[in-house]
């Protein structure tokens, strides 16, 4: 307070008194604020940490093995340089092949063939050149590249040879590395 007479003064005291309280109580809401922010995310990070404990996350993924006739016919990976992707099956695999598949049928088209709903010996072309490669390209690959020529060569015997083998090939192709 002012003892002044003059009435602009003492305005001015007044003004002055009121404008430095403000500081203050500006400086409380801020430290409130800021405490409430900490503790809110202080305690949001807790949450976060004992519910990730708890959900184990996005669990489905469609992974691909780096063996199946899929990722060979997707072009992701050069392929071995002793079987070119231009090579036909049955310069590959022999003249029983020829017998059986088109004489022009490359190893890309048979690897990304789709016609093998029904049609046991599209799928057993299918996953004999994906195990033909993976035998070049992968040494943990438990058929040697002869030995899937073979297998080739014998299965097309019968239908019920080629399912076997398609099926024995395709298991072996997704097991791998």
């Amino acid at each position: 307070m002012c003892f002044s007479s003059d009435p602009n003064i003492h305005n001015f005291t007044e003004e002055f008194e009121v404008t430095a309280k403000a500081p203050k109580k500006m400086l409380k809401n801020r430290l409130a604020l800021l405490v409430l922010l900490f503790t809110y995310y202080f305690y949001l990070g807790d949450f976060n940490v004992s519910a990730q404990q708890f959900r184990p996350g996005f669990v489905y993924t469609r992974n691909r093995g780096r063996c199946t006739p899929q990722y060979w016919s997707s072009r992701r990976e050069s392929w071995p340089k002793m079987v070119p992707q231009t090579s036909t099956v049955s310069k590959i695999f022999g003249s029983r092949a020829y017998e059986r598949y088109r004489y022009d049928l490359t190893l890309l088209e048979a690897a990304g063939r789709n016609d093998d709903g029904d049609n046991v010996f599209a799928r057993l072309v299918k996953q004999s050149t994906a195990a033909l490669l993976n035998s070049y390209a992968r040494h943990n690959y438990p058929y040697s590249a002869w030995e899937v020529k073979t297998m080739l060569i014998q299965a097309l015997v019968s239908e019920k040879s080629a399912s076997v083998l398609a099926q024995q090939l395709s298991q072996a192709n997704e097991a791998c590395n």
